[in-house]
């Protein structure tokens, strides 16, 4: 009875020790889903800009730009996964990982080879531990990305599909070509609800964005007209800058889904240690309370053997 009670006593003291760590992690998280949220607002001016000048570029010059055109037979396909660095997210990387399973398959059953490009140790782990190829993977930044990180990976995948459009199989320099370029990440859309979602990057069409709150306003109000389109004056010419802005919209379209799945990944991440803190602590009242039992026990045992050994010094002293 005593070794079993130490034994609780031991896990009472094993399990509150364990919810200390989710608890901090849970306040971690929940402190870098603001930064994350504030990150994803800061991101969408910009992005907002640059689809405004593109969609003004594509409806001025003639759509013939490699990242615009639709290849004849499009053979091999790219798929970009972003996934986590860091485990303790909840279902984060299963959905994400489950969607990208389906996008595969979806290419597979029209005739198309997709290859996987990775980001984030969790989605390169779980395609390394089931043999399956990667042509590259990033990780170490999936919790604070950087601009500069999804140009790495937005260079690579249009250097790739650059060579795809001389050659199905590839190129002079040895790159391996691909005619499609598509993107599986998790949307952010609140504390309690991340998606993932699967996209096609290229050949892209130009996404139009919501309006700024003010600009509602003002367009509701009369300020603006929004029947009459906005015109522009290209210096250099519209196709040379379409050359220029494309690369960099397909790098903006690559941060702002990184912002979105880091998002994402510290919601979850929170979400997943609540519950973690939630169970441990109800599992430190049910040892408690069998603790308890078992020391209550022990001490209705302790009193049982006094008395009934009184009783028998009674009993042997009234023989005699």
């Amino acid at each position: 009875m005593a070794a079993s009670l130490r034994q609780l006593r031991r896990r009472i003291r094993s399990t509150r020790s364990t919810k200390k760590i989710f608890s901090a992690q849970e306040l971690i998280a929940g402190a870098r889903i603001v930064r994350a949220q504030n990150r994803v607002e800061a991101s969408k001016p910009y992005a907002r800009e640059i689809t405004k000048v593109l969609s003004a570029l594509a409806s001025s010059a003639s759509l013939d730009h490699p990242l615009l055109t639709e290849r004849d037979k499009p053979g091999r396909v790219a798929v970009l996964v972003i996934t986590s660095d860091r485990g303790f997210a909840g279902s984060y990387n299963v959905n994400v990982l489950r969607r990208t399973e389906e996008l595969l398959a979806l290419l597979r059953s029209e005739g198309k080879e997709p290859v996987l490009y990775v980001v984030g140790r969790k989605g390169e782990t779980y395609y390394r531990f089931r043999d399956r190829p990667m042509v590259d993977t990033w990780t170490g930044f999936s919790e604070q990305p950087a601009y500069s990180d999804a140009q790495a990976v937005g260079s690579t995948l249009i250097e790739a599909f650059t060579a795809g459009e001389d050659d199905d199989t590839g190129n002079a320099d040895g790159i391996d070509g691909v005619d499609e370029l598509h993107i599986v990440y998790t949307e952010f859309r609140s504390l309690l609800s991340q998606v993932p979602v699967a996209k096609r990057m290229a050949p892209l069409e130009v996404e139009e964005v919501e309006e700024f709150e003010h600009e509602r306003e003002d367009a509701q109000a009369g300020n603006r007209s929004s029947d009459v389109p906005t015109s522009y004056e290209f210096e250099p010419s519209a196709e040379a800058l379409l050359d220029a802005l494309l690369p960099k919209y397909i790098s903006t379209r690559i941060y702002a889904a990184m912002l979105e799945s880091a998002a994402s990944e510290s919601a979850s991440r929170r979400r997943a240690m609540k519950s973690a803190s939630d169970n441990a602590e109800e599992l430190a009242k049910n040892l408690s309370r069998q603790a308890n039992a078992a020391r209550q026990a022990g001490i209705t045992q302790e009193i049982s053997e006094i008395v009934g050994g009184a009783d028998a010094l009674v009993s042997s002293g009234s023989d005699i």
